[in-house]
């Protein structure tokens, strides 16, 4: 789908989930399939999505066996030149906080939710908006670990913490005053592995992104005089 030049870009940075990992292969959605595509597809050409994920990234922890050499699970350390290349944006979806589950790095919800703090006063503080501005930013809350298969070793405990993450975040989100979505108002983890998603939870979640990037980027703030509201693709020529 080809965005218009003066489109809006939304950058949705996160993790295997918003890379496309599927549970039930090992391999990746089809673009159609994931969550970003479905976003990209709900929105048509009024804007431009791009789609950062990474399998394993953190927030803002170094994995110490993979990506040790670099660093490149590291969240953070990413975000700050993703934002740059891709600039100017106009809102910064995060999707991260499922990968610090992980035992091996031995973090609670309350400093996973600090964490993607530290990910939003970063958007905040960068100039990867429109005119040198900051861009909008939501936040989503992941969905709980579901039934563990292969993966309950490496998220030993898991399960318990991410339960209690949507508090947290929630928290998060009121003190930077940033917008929030939970993920688990319309989604569960696949019973696949417990961690990924379905198609159709991605289906699900593209949705609502799409509903909540409208109301962000239309209607919170006086529109520009020329800046046009929100139109689905296709309603100019009267389609329904």
């Amino acid at each position: 789908m080809n965005a218009h030049d003066d489109a809006k870009a939304i950058l949705c940075f996160g993790d295997s989930n918003t890379w496309g990992y599927n549970p039930h292969t090992q391999q990746r959605y089809p673009r159609s399939v994931r969550w970003t595509g479905v976003l990209a597809r709900e929105l048509g050409d009024a804007c431009h999505v791009i789609a950062e994920g990474c399998n394993g990234r953190t927030t803002v922890w170094d994995d110490p066996i993979e990506g040790h050499i670099d660093g490149h699970k590291n969240g953070l350390q990413y975000l700050i030149p993703c934002l740059e290349s891709h600039m100017p944006l106009d809102l910064v979806v995060l999707m991260l906080g499922t990968n610090d589950l992980k035992k091996k790095f031995s973090v609670g919800p309350f400093d996973i939710a600090a964490s993607v703090g530290v990910l939003v006063d970063a958007v905040r503080r960068s100039e990867a908006g429109r005119g040198g501005a900051a861009p909008d930013v939501l936040v989503i809350v992941p969905p709980p670990l579901g039934r563990l298969s292969d993966f309950a070793d490496l998220f030993e405990d898991g399960p318990e913490k991410s339960r209690q993450l949507s508090e947290h975040f929630r928290r998060m989100a009121a003190e930077r005053r940033c917008h929030l979505l939970d993920a688990a108002e319309v989604l569960t983890s696949s019973d696949a592995d417990g961690v990924h998603f379905d198609p159709e939870g991605h289906a699900a979640l593209g949705r609502a992104v799409a509903a909540r990037a409208k109301a962000i980027l239309w209607c919170h703030r006086p529109r520009n005089r020329k800046e046009q509201p929100f139109q689905a693709e296709g309603a100019e020529r009267g389609e329904e």
